[in-house]
């Protein structure tokens, strides 16, 4: 599994990573205000929510992910 955590403890719910990621991976628990982890599996390791988390609360693995789908 390419992202390997989003911790909720430091999750600010600013939803930055909800909106950068490409295969709709993540979606935002508006009751708990925090994001989280909805379809694992369809993580391409593409490290964009990693990189633009502003408090840094996700991991995603170095191990290469599957390939993503290129838009038609």
């Amino acid at each position: 599994m390419p992202i390997e955590s989003l911790s909720s403890e430091i999750c600010i719910g600013c939803r930055i990573c909800v909106d950068v990621c490409p295969e709709d991976v993540l979606r935002f628990d508006e009751k708990k205000k925090k994001a989280y982890i909805a379809y694992p599996e369809d993580c391409v390791a593409c490290w964009v929510c990693e990189w633009f988390c502003p408090v840094k609360c996700i991991v995603v693995s170095k191990d290469p992910a599957r390939p993503a789908v290129p838009d038609y």
